[in-house]
């Protein structure tokens, strides 16, 4: 495996616990973790806590400050997110190891990075925080590109089985940044539909694919083959950005949905063209949920082989599975299109 690479790797997010009997904590990664010790095949990228002033550029400075004072004994953020004590410093670490990974993917020292970090972040909004997230990581990374590293588009793909509603929120007004997310629709945070599409300037650069409960790998990669290709190809991203959430995977206890490792590898596939053919490979993904330790190592792990290595073979074996069930997912796509048909060629 190439040295390309780099992960974002910190022993602290295993020591960090939320909840009693919280989805979210340490056992979620901790064989993850194990499999990846030794290195030699990645770059290991060391994060740093995110300043106030980094957390700023998405969060009001009363939400940081609020984080910042139930970190101290620990507190209820919200009815389903715990701020355990130190809970500030590991969400900040989070965020600031998504911000290094960006700095070093942009730069050209790397092409490419995976931020193996926790709490999640795409709940999270600028003044809110739900469903286990507390600082919305992704957002910060790419407004932090924007800002500080003269990127001028960004490309956010949320794969996660619940709808990033808090990334769709920061940035539903702003035409630097595409959102792309395909989510479990209804269901949890009951946001997410077809016609939520932006707003002012930027509408129609939320892209959202809300889908029933048992989708498989081939309606996934279908909608990424067929809708992000396409609309990226026009948008022209200079980085791409996935929250990568593993719970869409079958055995994942909060998801309903039919996923297996090898999907998440072809959505990296169809991720990684994108970023070859316009941003010179130019990707950072980054762990939103996922709560089976099997199976989000197994799927990681596919990730981290399909970012390495070509496989023709699984390539040539979805898109005849595609071509051959394009017909169950075909609805969804014209929807899609019908709802960004001012905006986009597709």
């Amino acid at each position: 495996m190439a040295k390309y690479l780099g992960l974002v790797l910190d022993e602290r997010f295993l020591t960090y616990e939320t909840a009693p009997f919280s989805p979210e904590n340490p056992e979620r990664i901790a064989h993850l973790y194990e499999q990846l010790k030794g290195g030699g095949w990645y770059h290991l990228i060391e994060p740093r806590m995110a300043s106030t002033e980094e957390l700023a550029l998405v969060h009001g400075q009363a939400y940081i400050e609020e984080v910042r004072g139930l970190s101290v004994k620990g507190g209820r953020l919200a009815p389903d997110t715990w701020i355990a004590p130190g809970g500030f410093e590991i969400s900040a670490l989070a965020a600031g190891g998504v911000i290094k990974a960006v700095e070093e993917t942009v730069k050209g020292k790397l092409n490419m990075a995976f931020a193996l970090v926790r709490p999640p972040g795409h709940h999270a909004s600028r003044d809110k925080g739900m469903g286990f997230c507390v600082f919305n990581s992704v957002a910060i990374g790419a407004k932090y590109a924007l800002e500080a590293l003269g990127v001028k588009k960004v490309l956010v793909v949320d794969w996660d089985v619940h709808h990033g509603n808090g990334t769709q929120e920061i940035f539903y007004a702003d035409p630097r940044v595409l959102y792309f997310s395909i989510h479990q629709y209804p269901f949890f945070p009951d946001s997410g539909y077809f016609d939520e599409v932006g707003e002012g300037e930027g509408k129609g650069y939320t892209v959202n694919v809300p889908l029933p409960i048992g989708c498989t790998d081939v309606d996934y990669s279908n909608i990424f083959r067929r809708l992000l290709l396409p609309l990226a190809s026009e948008f022209e991203p200079e980085l791409v950005i996935v929250s990568a959430g593993f719970d869409p995977h079958q055995l994942d206890p909060l998801g309903g949905m039919n996923l297996s490792e090898k999907g998440f590898g072809r959505l990296t596939q169809l991720v990684l063209k994108v970023a070859e053919e316009l941003c010179n490979s130019k990707v950072v993904f980054v762990l939103e949920g996922g709560h089976h330790p099997y199976a989000l190592s197994r799927s990681v792990f596919e990730v981290l082989r399909l970012c390495c290595e070509k496989d023709l073979a699984l390539q040539l074996d979805f898109e005849q599975r595609e071509d051959e069930n394009y017909y169950k997912i075909k609805p969804f796509i014209q929807t899609v299109k019908e709802c960004l048909q001012n905006k986009w060629k597709i």
